[in-house]
């Protein structure tokens, strides 16, 4: 892990110095660190300190959101799951206030809404998450509820 983030060192100060010879600014504050690991065992990666190119010390975070992808360390995907599949019920509960005031929607109306809006939610990501050697106990669990 040391390694790596000397890595990350001099990556990070061959930028800043590349960007502020272009004349732009680093803001050292909206800079992220995230370290990514497969192992078993427990993942604590350390912080990278920049204090020598005189910026903070970054402090890895736990999760990380990128594009409504929701990552952590482990890459297990269970925050990522349980955000997309609790926005899915939520519009399932939701489908019942559609219509109007005389009837509501027939069972083919409910399905079409079901197939093109509330599946494509809950599904969102799944060519992250779904791959060969996964995991899928937890995911299919969380999605059978839904």
């Amino acid at each position: 892990m040391t390694f790596s983030n000397s890595f990350l060192f001099y990556s990070y100060n061959i930028v800043s110095s590349i960007l502020d010879k272009f004349g732009l600014i680093l803001e050292h504050g909206k800079m992220e660190v995230f370290h990514f690991s497969r192992s078993q065992r427990v993942f604590n990666p350390p912080s990278l300190d920049l204090l020598e190119i005189s910026s903070p010390v970054l402090k890895p975070k736990d999760t990380w959101r990128y594009l409504g992808f929701i990552f952590n360390r482990k890459l297990l995907f269970h925050q990522h799951i349980d955000f997309y599949t609790n926005k899915a019920i939520s519009i399932i509960k939701y489908m019942k206030v559609l219509g109007n005031s005389t009837r509501s929607l027939i069972s083919q109306q409910k399905q079409l809404l079901y197939r093109s809006c509330v599946l494509l939610i809950a599904l969102y990501g799944f060519q992250l998450w779904f791959y060969k050697k996964a995991p899928l106990s937890y995911p299919l669990r969380v999605l059978n509820h839904m």
